[in-house]
């Protein structure tokens, strides 16, 4: 389905040899990783956030994954595992409806993760399901829903931030944090997650990465990290969504989607039947 691939300069050696290097620095830094999780197992919303509104999607989704939106549109990627086939779906913001889809399978390769918009391209990582195996990145028009370009990586990723220079994206649990200069300077390198949280989607923020994921089936957080250094600087706490009906589960609310528009965020946690949760920060 996939055209026009590209291998990433210095090809998949280049990025073996940053996955080694990225591992032996985890060794070291997992104890402390570990430790952060213990301070948010309590939260019930999103903290310092007050939910303002949700907006059913009305169209077929399956497990979703990443959320982006702009004035007039929501994407959201999912994944139908039973046919192992990944999508990139779009609705309206106002309503709601579907509007259309794009099929992202590459073969193997049928899980797309968290995107990011940059520029009217929507970065989406599509890879096997499964930890150590392969991804490529895949750059959509997002006006048209056609694929631009595409990179592969010898390892799992499941999300993707970019900005004019660096796509920034987590592997397998975002255990390790690959940044790839898209000007060719500097090839890739990888580092450890400066948090516990496990990222499903991440964003460019002012400067900074934002990014969401879950520490346990029921929480997780919403972190800053700052950018070059890959510190984290702020962390908000996330608890679960209530369950609609005895047929679902509460998941974290920063479990899947998330985006973030200034202090406008939007979080999409379920599968399909989806609902996208707007949330405002405090100042």
């Amino acid at each position: 389905m996939l055209a026009r691939t590209q291998k990433y300069p210095g090809g998949n050696h280049v990025v073996r040899k940053a996955v080694r290097s990225g591992l032996a620095v985890l060794s070291l830094l997992l104890p402390c990783m570990t430790a952060v999780a213990a301070p948010y197992q309590k939260a019930a919303g999103i903290e310092n956030a007050q939910l303002v509104d949700s907006l059913n999607l009305n169209g077929e989704l399956f497990h979703v994954q990443g959320v982006e939106l702009d004035s007039l549109h929501i994407w959201v990627t999912s994944v139908d595992r039973k046919n192992r086939k990944g999508y990139l779906h779009e609705f309206d913001r106002a309503t709601g409806n579907f509007l259309r889809r794009l099929e992202l399978t590459d073969g193997v390769r049928f899980h797309p993760g968290g995107i990011s918009l940059h520029n009217r391209s929507i970065w989406i990582p599509v890879a096997e399901m499964k930890q150590n195996s392969s991804a490529v990145l895949v750059e959509v028009d997002a006006d048209s829903l056609q694929i631009l370009r595409t990179i592969e990586v010898a390892d799992h990723l499941g999300c993707v931030a970019a900005s004019a220079s660096n796509l920034i994206a987590g592997n397998w649990d975002s255990k390790l944090i690959y940044i790839f200069d898209l000007n060719e300077k500097e090839g890739v390198r990888v580092v450890p997650n400066p948090s516990a949280t496990r990222y499903q989607d991440m964003k460019f923020i002012d400067g900074k990465l934002v990014a969401g994921g879950s520490l346990t089936g029921r929480s997780g957080t919403i972190d800053w990290i700052d950018w070059p250094s890959m510190t984290l600087s702020r962390a908000l706490a996330t608890g679960a969504t209530s369950p609609v009906d005895r047929s679902s589960r509460a998941r974290p609310y920063s479990g899947e989607g998330m985006a973030l528009k200034g202090r406008e965020l939007y979080v999409v946690p379920e599968d399909g039947p989806s609902r996208m949760f707007h949330f405002r920060l405090d100042e």
